[in-house]
């Protein structure tokens, strides 16, 4: 793959990395507000496992990327 290929993916799995922190963060926040009112949170700690393990997936990919960036 061409360098600036790579630079182009980069770019878009950063944005997703980034934007995918931002989702975990109100999830994880609407989390503490079902745990706050007694709320089931059974189904939000699954999908919030589910995030978490998509959100590794991206990491790896942004490190694998950036490991083939390396003179």
């Amino acid at each position: 793959m061409q360098r600036d290929a790579l630079f182009d993916e980069l770019r878009r799995v950063e944005y997703d990395v980034v934007e995918a922190e931002r989702h975990l963060a109100e999830e994880e926040a609407l989390l503490i507000v079902l745990r706050e009112n007694n709320e089931d949170t059974s189904r939000a700690c699954a999908a919030l496992g589910s995030m978490r393990e998509a959100q590794q997936v991206r990491q790896a990919e942004r490190h694998r990327l950036l490991a083939l960036l390396q003179p």
